[in-house]
């Protein structure tokens, strides 16, 4: 509905501001004294940073998505620093055609059942399953992008 496509374009924007923030900083750090930022840093900081007025909208937004954001940036820079054929991790653009987010399934946060996926801060989603999952699988993660059209991709294990 109106009220999920408003949250998943906050959560979009959320993650792309995470993402870009941090990656602007282990740029900076990295020219002033070579040396890389973390993911336990920028995550501490992190949520420091919610607690601010200025950042509060951080709030909003999953913070499972936002910490995963950051695991993606530091990912990106350990295989830059390993191959640097991949490239130099890049900035996220708003003017990109490709908006997602990804978020782990802890304690039950998201479920699937009858069509419908919960998702943590959204709630009940309603998608079509292209197959069924077997009853003995566990949902692990779940990544969610609006392209032109929408995609939620679900990963299982057993």
């Amino acid at each position: 509905n109106d009220e999920q496509k408003i949250l998943f374009a906050k959560t979009f924007g959320c993650v792309r501001m995470v993402y870009n923030h941090w990656l602007d900083r282990k740029i900076r750090q990295y020219e002033e004294n070579k040396t890389n930022v973390t993911y336990t840093i920028c995550a501490k900081e992190m949520a420091a940073m919610k607690k601010t007025e200025e950042y509060g909208f951080l709030k909003e937004a999953d913070s499972i998505a936002l910490q995963q954001s950051l695991r993606h940036l530091d990912t990106a820079f350990q295989n830059f620093f390993k191959q640097p054929k991949t490239g130099f991790p890049r900035f996220k653009s708003k003017k990109r055609n490709k908006n997602s987010y990804s978020t782990v399934c802890i304690n039950g946060n998201i479920t699937l059942s009858n069509g419908y996926l919960k998702l943590p801060k959204i709630g009940q989603v309603r998608l079509k399953q292209h197959r069924s999952v077997p009853s003995e699988y566990r949902l692990k993660s779940v990544t969610v992008s609006q392209t032109p059209k929408w995609k939620i991709l679900c990963k299982y294990s057993f």
